[in-house]
């Protein structure tokens, strides 16, 4: 009976300790095209004048 307990416990813990995946997928979307948005610009710095 207390492994049935103990079982539970640590699905429920589990449960409510799982990320939420739609977040981490849209600040990973975020993280991303700050890296780009930041890459293009140096780009553009670093492009010699003229081109």
């Amino acid at each position: 009976m207390l492994s049935i307990w103990r079982d539970f416990l640590v699905a429920a813990v589990g449960a409510l300790r799982k990320p939420d995946e739609h977040a981490l997928a849209e600040e990973r979307r975020r993280a991303v095209e700050r890296l780009a948005d930041t890459t293009i610009r140096e780009a553009r710095r670093d492009e010699p004048e003229g081109t």
